[in-house]
């Protein structure tokens, strides 16, 4: 397969990363029967989800299918359970080579409810003891849901943009973000497929690759490839800058409408 292409820069600027974007395996909320986290609000009442013996397996599947493996130079994740079992089994080849897992607070989910809220730093650091993940970046707050933390547009829109900025400036040429359903199309800022009973348009352990705009750009915006699109949708003419940016405009005018935020409490 292809290796995902890069664009040519001027020799005086550096050449920003590829960054390959990945939902989360399929979770669960209990222990025992399965029960999968975003099919129904009652599913949404336990905390910080693992993932599902299915979820295990798309796992696993990935593993052996993603075909950019030995091109990766970083693993980038969300701190919620189920987004660091699944970079962990999922991209153990990465990590078989020495690759490094950085467990960011800032590609957490978009919600508040108790299946969208991270477990408190030292329990985590206890359950991850002994495993290849840098905890190191979460800091006390980092699941409050308050402030920076908050499930408002403005303020997940906000560290889109600063999780953007950051892996722009990264230095690795190829990143992995395995983040949540909801908080791909902030980052992306791409709505298109966008299902509001699921609250995404993006199925699990589903990868896309993404370039950042030509120019300085303070928004650090990123743009999917021609061949991850094409890999995907086939033939369909994708939309434009203008026809994002409506798009999700009206998906949050109308989840404003019924007084319910963007995705919140839905993936």
């Amino acid at each position: 397969m292809q290796k995902p292409c890069r664009k040519s820069y001027s020799l005086t600027r550096p050449v920003p990363p590829t960054i390959i974007c990945v939902r989360h395996a399929q979770g669960q909320v209990t222990s025992g029967n399965p029960i999968i986290h975003n099919l129904s609000v009652a599913n949404q009442s336990i905390p910080d989800p693992d993932l599902t013996p299915y979820g295990e397996e798309q796992c696993r599947h990935l593993a052996q299918s993603f075909p950019y493996h030995s091109s990766v130079e970083l693993l980038v994740c969300s701190p919620l359970r189920r987004t660091i079992y699944t970079t962990l089994l999922g991209f153990k080849p990465e990590i078989d080579r020495g690759v490094k897992v950085i467990a960011l607070p800032e590609v957490q989910e978009t919600g508040d409810v108790p299946c969208d809220t991270g477990t408190d730093i030292a329990v985590l650091r206890k359950e991850m003891e002994g495993k290849p993940i840098d905890l190191g970046r979460l800091t006390d707050g980092w699941n409050s849901n308050i402030g920076k933390w908050s499930p408002a547009a403005e303020a997940v829109k906000k560290r889109a943009r600063e999780v953007r900025q950051w892996l722009k400036a990264r230095p690795e040429k190829e990143i992995v973000v395995v983040t949540h359903g909801g908080f791909l199309h902030f980052i992306t800022e791409d709505w298109a497929g966008y299902q509001e009973g699921l609250g995404t348009g993006w199925s699990n352990v589903e990868y896309r690759t993404f370039q950042f705009a030509d120019g300085e750009d303070d928004n650090a915006s990123i743009t999917e490839t021609a061949q991850s699109l094409a890999a995907r949708r086939g033939t369909e003419k994708p939309l434009t800058q203008t026809e994002r940016m409506e798009l999700r405009e009206t998906v949050e005018k109308s989840c404003e409408a019924d007084e319910v935020h963007p995705l919140q409490a839905k993936v």
